[in-house]
C-alpha cells in the first residue's frame, strides 16, 4: 500500500496546535485503509484554525475530516492539508431549546445532551456515527429525519480564514448534501429541539440503538451507508436483488447483514473497497436500471 510522502512542515504557516507530516489515515478512519495525509493539522481552537488558513497558500487544498465514518481515502494518500478538530471542539451545551455543539462532538453526545434537557427532535442523531461537523456538511440523517430539520445556524471557518456564522438556509441542503464549498470547515452548530418527555425521548434513542445493532454490521470495519437511497427505492434492496449480498473483491465484502454496507474483512485496500462499490453499482444498473450514487465520500490519489 502506497502512502503520500512525508512533506516538510516548514512549508506551512505557524500553528499553535499540532502538524504531522505523512499521517496514515488507516490509523483512525472506520475502514482502517488508505494512504497518508500529506499534512494532518489539529488546531488548538477556532482562532488558531482561522489564522492558519488565512496564511496558508490558497493553492494548497484543505480537507476536513472527523472520525472518518463515511469516508474512503485512496491508497495513494491525500495531498494538501487535512484538518482534524481535536477534543477542544467537542463541547456541547444546552441553551433553552437549543443545543450548541462543537463540530468534533459525536452525534450520540449531542442527542444525549438534548435528552438530558428533555428536548425532543434530536433522537435520530443517536444513529449518526459521525461528528456534528460532518453531519452538517453532508446533511446526515436517519429514521426519517436529517440535519436540515434541526439546524438553526453553524459557524464556519472559510478557506481564506474568515469566520462566519451562517443560518441553516445558507447551506443549500438537499439529500445527504450541502452547498458548503470545499475547504470550508464547520466548527460549531446550533440545533433546535422541542420540549418533550424525557422517558419517551430515552425510549426512542434506545429503540434506534437496538435497531442499528440488529440490522447493521457495527462491529466490522465499515464506512456506514455506502449508497444514497434513490427516489422510490431502498439502496439495500436494489443491491440484494442484484445478487450482491456477500460479494467479495480482495479483502472487501458486501455485508451479509446489511447490503448497503461494505466491510473490510481484515486485509482490504481502499482500492478493493472502491472497486467493490463500483462493481455493485454496475450490477444494480444492469439488473434494475437504477444508477446508485455513492454516499461514502471518496478522496485522495489512487496508488
Amino acid at each position: 500500500m502506497m502512502a503520500a510522502p512525508a512533506s516538510n512542515t516548514n512549508a506551512l504557516p505557524p500553528l499553535a496546535g499540532s502538524v504531522e507530516a505523512g499521517a496514515p489515515f488507516a490509523d483512525f478512519i472506520w475502514f482502517r485503509t488508505g494512504g497518508a495525509a500529506e499534512w494532518l493539522v489539529r488546531p488548538k481552537d477556532i482562532a488558531d484554525l482561522a489564522q492558519f488558513l488565512a496564511a496558508l497558500d490558497p493553492a494548497i487544498p484543505v480537507f476536513p475530516v472527523g472520525v472518518g465514518s463515511n469516508l474512503i481515502v485512496r491508497d495513494g494518500g491525500l495531498p494538501g492539508v487535512t484538518v482534524r478538530l481535536p477534543k477542544a471542539f467537542a463541547k456541547v451545551s444546552v441553551e433553552g431549546h437549543m443545543v450548541r455543539a462543537g463540530a468534533a462532538a459525536m452525534g450520540i453526545t449531542v442527542a444525549s445532551a438534548a435528552r438530558d434537557a428533555s428536548l425532543a427532535g434530536l433522537e435520530f442523531l443517536r444513529g449518526i456515527p459521525g461528528t456534528a461537523g460532518g453531519a452538517v456538511r453532508m446533511n446526515a440523517g436517519a429514521y426519517a429525519r436529517d440535519v436540515a430539520d434541526i439546524l438553526v445556524e453553524a459557524t464556519v471557518v472559510r478557506r481564506d480564514g474568515r469566520i462566519e456564522t451562517l443560518p441553516a438556509s445558507a447551506f443549500g441542503f438537499s439529500y445527504r448534501h450541502s452547498a458548503l464549498p470545499e475547504g470550508d470547515i464547520v466548527v460549531e452548530a446550533v440545533f433546535k429541539g422541542t420540549p418533550g418527555d424525557k422517558t419517551a425521548i430515552t425510549a426512542e434513542m434506545d429503540r434506534i440503538a437496538a435497531e442499528r445493532e440488529a440490522s447493521q454490521p457495527l462491529r466490522s470495519r465499515t464506512g456506514g451507508s455506502t449508497f444514497k437511497n434513490p427516489a422510490g427505492h431502498k439502496a439495500w434492496q436494489l443491491v440484494d436483488a442484484a445478487g450482491c449480498r456477500g460479494l467479495k473483491i480482495g479483502g472487501a465484502q458486501v455485508s451479509e447483514k446489511h447490503t448497503n454496507f461494505l466491510i473490510n474483512t481484515g486485509d482490504a485496500t481502499s482500492a478493493d473497497i472502491e472497486t467493490l462499490g463500483d462493481t455493485v453499482r454496475a450490477r444494480v444498473l444492469a439488473q434494475s436500471g437504477v444508477e446508485l450514487e455513492w454516499e461514502i465520500e471518496r478522496v485522495g490519489v489512487k496508488a
